[in-house]
């Protein structure tokens, strides 16, 4: 995927100096090999400098990992460690990290190789606190050689996406059509998480893709976007002013990233897109975003940075959908209900026109936009990319500021299933288990939009990671919560 980091980690070992050297450097090896044995060697970085003792060490450790280009820091309590200078190599680390901790290899060690490492945890992540320092401490942080490195690996995507979102810089094109108060927030959060927002006119967009009629580059991009559709081409006359509009886009990123070195679009499609520029942009955005630079519709903000959260923790394309309508009780009856373990309630249709990259749908084509069609010209509305969405693990989510500026966000591990949806758009029968009670107690309730971010395969793990890091408190990341186990605003009577 382009337009994402790649993660390298420097493992730093500390030690307390009542304790023997030793004890730190031999796990660090360990947990290095045990990396290695498994995982890509190019996300790790072993700092072989100096075991860190003091404030001296910490400064030294520090420039080595800067020198060899890492971007995020795993501080491997190899024994006690010093508790001061290990927070203080993290407070002075400009980017993610986290902590981890050796446990006792075996019962020869209790005597003269014992590290105490369980005990130097807790001491770590109280001075974590006292200076103020984001750490990212797994579940269960003590570890062998192996169970830190899987740690390790659990951490790269979620070191990925914040890495991702302090050098982000959104480019929006609105302002949002009538009616979509929904897809409107306020964008001061975006500053608090380092993410640069440009906001820019509909006419600004116009302006620019008039400019590029008659590139020279347009034929190869159309030959490009034949290659993809394939027999789904059943619009070829639009393909030209597909490709000038992608270009624009393309062209604009370059141009207006700036000090960023990433970027998602908050796009304008309706009302007066289709009409003026000829066609709606679905397809464009589905390619771009099948590329890993997310382009949300109707200008939904929060959705785009959403979506860019999605792509950086799974390396994949992602979607934005409605979470658009119930699945009919004939539809669940047929092709649900004794065949897969869901009630109706858990079950509903995630739809738009047709943003889904290619690679995520079963069969696609290039259609127009139904809806729009009911009011004005078909040949002004072509340009959707439609198809059912392939079936498989998914995952809903989506951050969020409130209107009165506080984060918060939800996540929600499902599947699509293996459903003919029998409709239009990008779409697919999605079940998520107790999808009625968190549509009532978080959806509703926390007053989301109807926009969801869709990341393919389960990510809810790491994206609670993700909102946790950045600063979302625990009580304002929603989930579907199993059964017998009450929203606080639920009837416990039913």
């Amino acid at each position: 995927m382009k337009n994402i980091p790649k993660v390298k980690i420097g493992i730093v070992a500390v030690s307390r100096d009542c304790f023997p050297e030793s004890l730190s450097v031999n796990r660090r090896k360990a947990l290095v090999k045990a990396y290695s044995d498994k995982y890509d060697t190019d996300d790790i970085y072993e700092c072989p400098i100096c075991i860190v003792e003091s404030e001296i060490h910490m400064k030294a450790a520090l420039e080595d990992i800067k020198k060899a280009g890492c971007n995020a820091l795993c501080v491997y309590l190899g024994n006690f460690g010093p508790e001061i200078s290990e927070t203080m190599l993290a407070q002075q680390f400009n980017g993610p990290k986290m902590f981890v901790a050796a446990a006792e290899e075996n019962i020869g060690t209790l005597s003269d190789d014992r590290g105490d490492a369980y005990c130097g945890m807790l001491n770590a992540s109280y001075n974590l606190k006292l200076r103020g320092v984001r750490a990212y401490i797994p579940e269960y942080p003590v570890g062998t050689a192996e169970e830190c490195a899987d740690m390790i690996n659990e951490f790269v995507p979620i070191a990925r996406a914040v890495i991702g979102l302090s050098d982000l810089k959104i480019i929006s094109f609105g302002p949002r059509p009538l009616n979509f108060l929904a897809c409107n927030a306020p964008i001061y959060q975006l500053y608090q998480l380092g993410v640069e927002i440009e906001e820019n006119s509909e006419l600004d967009l116009f302006e620019s893709f008039n400019a590029h009629d008659g590139d020279l580059r347009i034929a190869s991009v159309v030959t490009d976007m034949e290659k993809e559709l394939g027999d789904g081409n059943k619009k070829p006359e639009i393909l030209a002013k597909l490709a000038q509009y992608e270009l624009t886009l393309l062209d604009w990123i370059e141009s207006h990233k700036g000090s960023k070195k990433y970027v998602a679009i908050a796009g304008k499609c309706w009302p007066a897109f289709q009409t003026q520029f000829g066609f709606v942009p679905c397809y464009v955005n589905s390619r771009l975003t099948g590329r890993g630079t997310p382009v949300s519709c109707e200008v939904d903000i929060y959705g785009a940075l959403s979506e860019y959260i999605g792509t950086c923790v799974s390396e994949d394309a992602v979607t934005l959908l409605d979470i658009n309508n119930s699945v009919p009780a004939d539809m669940f009856k047929q092709d649900i209900d004794g065949k897969f373990n869901y009630t109706n309630k858990d079950t509903f249709m995630g739809f738009h026109c047709g943003n889904t990259c290619s690679s995520k749908l079963a069969a696609y084509s290039m259609k127009y936009q139904k809806i729009m069609a009911r009011s004005l010209p078909v040949e002004v509305t072509n340009g959707t990319l439609e198809g059912d969405i392939i079936p498989g693990d998914i995952t809903f989510f989506r951050l969020q500021s409130t209107a009165d500026a506080k984060l918060r966000g939800y996540i929600a591990n499902g599947e699509v299933l293996p459903v003919a949806t029998q409709s239009f758009g990008s779409i697919g029968v999605f079940a998520i288990p107790e999808m009625g009670r968190f549509y009532r107690h978080v959806l509703i309730e926390k007053n989301y939009p109807h926009h969801g971010a869709v990341a393919f395969g389960h990510h809810g793990k790491a994206l609670f990671e993700v909102f946790k890091y950045i600063g979302v408190s625990v009580d304002e990341i929603g989930f579907n919560q199993p059964k017998g186990m009450l929203y606080k605003t639920e009837n416990p009577w039913g």
